[in-house]
């Protein structure tokens, strides 16, 4: 009478619930990621999805669109806050990995320190990651930007050291890095120091990076918690990111796998230099 054939009007029926059964499973399957990873990027969850989304014919643009009527996208956010002090008597070392190409693991570390916890907070993250792998070898948690929390996490790093090939460690020119104390334990573990030279945070890329990983993908800038229950977050966020969190630049490996080969070619991160982020006058 209205122009419209039964079947096809009971059919509509039909497909529209298929339809939102398929869009329940994928918000299972994505809540279940993110209770690991609570911040983990759409491609990253497509990736480590895949084989289930592929049985129900869900390519990644349409996992994009149901996230997004879902408002589950995930919203960069950006800060910056300053941990280094460059105004020091101690050596600064040469930058040594500025045009270094990196085809293995622990050829080179990069070292960084960052904030954790709100502007309130004085919690402090040492961090040493691979270059090549991206994993993150030693850590550190403390409420001071004292030399002895980058001592322990150096340490940490020496102790998971898998090869005994030359090292090279880049950090920036703040002082923890430059003490005496440090330049002494590298010297003692056989590193090869070295340092940015120019005020430029992409000359340390990978280590802020890291720093952004953590401290956004885990909502570590966000814990109003005491310093002994931040150390056990942190490091069930680092044991899940070096385990379970595949890496754009490791073609998607995570960083553990990565790290036991030595045959793959990492992505590198795109270099932007300074002046071009500022606009001619």
């Amino acid at each position: 009478m209205v122009g419209i054939n039964r079947q096809y009007y009971y059919r509509s029926f039909w497909i529209k619930k298929e339809k939102q059964q398929k869009v329940n499973q994928v918000i299972s399957l994505t809540n279940d990621v993110r209770s690991k990873m609570p911040r983990i990027g759409t491609r990253k969850l497509y990736f480590l999805l895949r084989e289930p989304l592929q049985e129900m014919h869900i390519g990644r643009d349409k996992l994009f669109k149901i996230l997004k009527a879902n408002n589950m996208l995930i919203q960069p956010k950006r800060s910056y806050r300053i941990t280094t002090n460059s105004h020091h008597r101690f050596y600064k070392h040469k930058n040594l990995v500025e045009d270094l190409v990196i085809k293995r693991p622990e050829q080179v570390w990069v070292s960084d320190i960052t904030y954790l916890g709100g502007r309130d907070k004085n919690c402090y993250l040492a961090l040493i990651t691979d270059a090549y792998s991206k994993k993150i070898m030693g850590y550190d948690v403390s409420n001071s930007l004292a030399t002895t929390g980058t001592l322990r996490a150096l340490k940490m790093a020496v102790k998971n050291r898998m090869y005994k090939d030359k090292l090279i460690h880049h950090s920036d020119r703040g002082i923890q890095y430059c003490s005496d104390n440090y330049q002494e334990a590298l010297s003692k573990a056989n590193i090869t120091p070295s340092m940015t030279e120019k005020y430029d945070p992409y000359a340390n890329a990978v280590a802020e990076r890291i720093n952004g990983i953590l401290k956004q993908e885990f909502f570590l800038e966000e814990y109003n918690i005491d310093l002994s229950m931040m150390k056990k977050v942190v490091k069930d966020a680092v044991s899940i990111y070096n385990d379970y969190r595949p890496h754009y630049s490791c073609h998607m490996n995570t960083p553990n796998k990565m790290h036991r080969q030595r045959k793959i070619n990492m992505r590198t991160y795109k270099k932007i230099k300074l002046e071009e982020l500022v606009p001619p006058a």
